[in-house]
């Protein structure tokens, strides 16, 4: 990847650090008006213990106790790596869904009603091609279906073809635990050693850092004896951007086949899946893709890999293992998948007459009827994205991370007790940071700044993923970010001071482990 700068680090601090910059920055950017699109939840909604806002839309509280400050404030929302905010048109999207189901019932399937959203039949298609922008590839090699861990499972009952030669899984150590279960469990399937799962682990134990040299270079290493690479776009706990259209041309080379977990890369990065060759790839939509909490996943499937031929019944055997039939019959030939009747062409599809015709590409590995519901929040999301392109949120998403680590790094009080372990590089990362505190600080500091309306996600012992969004972040959100975040860190490091000297509380009363 090119090795970009960081022109913020420049600027003076008397300067950078002012909430007038921030606000200035904010003022410059002409997608900061997306921003209007999410709902952005106040800090006395997250203080609410009840279900629901802090306000009716009358404006009085539904809270018993008497309100903060700062109730009216918006939160400090950095927790789009985890889950991304609502837009504003999904309520009105899932209205219009249910208004359909409740006023024409089984109609709703077949019928395009004047107003409404696509028949549900349909509606799958209509988000391809919104979906094929956001992940550079062509409508027909992506589909909206399933979960996350089940597309990787679907997908590697097609890809991983073990043999007496080639029988490995390579993945990246550090992989979220559902990758790694989902590939153990396709090992196992095959009735194959634990031993055929092989991980890319960092060289160094102080770093997660893992260099393009170290990740080929594990690679070729079993070359001769691996089936398949599956890696994260972007890794889940250091932010890392691999970079896939390297690694994937890499171990084409060796006869590999690669797939890509997009989890933490759709709606974050810009890719193209199509053009870098990549063989498949599964994502989920709740993250940067705001869909909402466990939504419908999607996938994606090279148009090589999709193809569906009819030839004639003497030139190959079917899929079915069928032989021995007559002269003039034709066959239909296509990629071996778990297979299901939502996968099967339109115009067969309800014939019921048992007989698989797969839909051409991606969409010829779905199994059941999608929920229409999952697909019209997913839609509300992807007519957001329809507003900009990938490569301008990525230039915001770079201008936002390098704003973020320039403040993170000029700290009050000199060292600052914490490092950022993801590149320093912007190319190699995404729009997340996340920062390594010192040992003994994660449980103050997230009690502190969780109190003043800041949500972000941690991971213990020692770890919080700071993640702007670029759809919704802003630049002044960074500046209330580090006011919150400095001083937490400032009032945990005495409270650890405290601690051993007997206390054995923080100032906020958490006990610090």
């Amino acid at each position: 990847m090119p090795k970009l700068h960081n022109s913020y680090l420049e600027i003076a601090k008397v300067e950078l650090c002012t909430e007038e910059f921030a606000k200035k920055e904010d003022e410059k950017d002409e997608l900061s008006k997306l921003r209007q699109e999410f709902v952005i939840p106040k800090k006395g909604d997250l203080r609410n213990k009840k279900f629901g806002f802090q306000q009716k839309a009358d404006g009085t509280s539904t809270a018993k106790t008497a309100t903060r400050d700062d109730d009216n404030e918006e939160s400090i929302y950095f927790c789009g790596n985890s889950l991304g905010l609502q837009p504003r048109r999904t309520k009105e999207y899932v209205n219009r869904y249910l208004d359909t189901w409740a006023s024409k019932g089984v109609f709703g399937h077949f019928t395009d009603y004047e107003g409404a959203l696509p028949p549900w039949l349909h509606i799958d298609d209509a988000i391809k091609e919104q979906t094929a922008k956001i992940l550079g590839a062509l409508p027909t090699e992506v589909v909206i279906m399933e979960t996350l861990t089940a597309n990787l499972h679907l997908l590697m009952s097609s890809f991983y073809r073990p043999t007496k030669d080639r029988w490995k899984i390579i993945i990246e150590g550090k992989a979220f635990p559902s990758d790694h279960y989902a590939v153990l469990s396709q090992i196992a399937n095959h009735s194959l050693d634990p031993s055929a799962l092989i991980t890319i682990d960092p060289p160094s134990a102080s770093s997660p850092y893992l260099s393009n040299e170290h990740i080929l270079s594990v690679i070729s290493r079993h070359a001769a004896t691996t089936a398949l690479v599956l890696l994260p776009g972007i890794q889940f706990y250091s932010g890392q951007f691999f970079d896939i259209e390297l690694i994937t041309r890499h171990c084409q080379s060796l006869g590999i086949t690669v797939g890509w977990d997009l989890a933490h890369a759709a709606g974050n990065v810009p890719v193209k899946l199509h053009d870098w060759n990549v063989d498949f790839a599964a994502w989920c939509n709740y993250k940067y893709m705001n869909g909402g909490p466990g939504v419908i996943g999607g996938l994606f499937v090279h148009e090589r890999h999709g193809k569906v031929e009819q030839v004639p019944a003497t030139q190959a055997d079917g899929v079915d293992g069928t032989k021995g039939v007559a002269e003039n019959e034709t066959q239909l030939v296509y990629r071996p998948r778990l297979s299901g009747w939502w996968g099967s062409d339109k115009s067969s599809r309800f014939r019921m007459d048992n007989k698989f015709v797969p839909t051409a590409g991606a969409s010829g590995f779905q199994l059941s009827n999608p929920s229409a519901l999952d697909m019209t929040s997913v839609m509300a999301s992807l007519d957001v994205f329809a507003l900009t392109n990938m490569d301008a949120l990525r230039q915001r998403s770079l201008k936002l991370t390098s704003y973020l680590e320039a403040r993170l790094l000029k700290y009050e009080g000199g060292e600052p007790p914490y490092k950022i372990i993801t590149p320093a590089n912007p190319a190699e990362r995404g729009a997340q940071l996340s920062v390594l505190l010192n040992p003994g600080l994660l449980g103050h500091v997230q009690h502190y700044i969780e109190e003043r309306g800041v949500v972000i996600d941690e991971r213990k012992p020692d770890v919080l993923r700071v993640a702007p969004a670029p759809l919704y972040n802003s630049f002044h959100d960074i500046h209330r970010f580090i006011t919150v975040f400095h001083e937490a860190c400032r009032t945990a490091a005495k409270g650890v001071g405290e601690t051993r000297t007997g206390s054995g509380k923080s100032p906020e009363g958490v006990a610090v482990v």
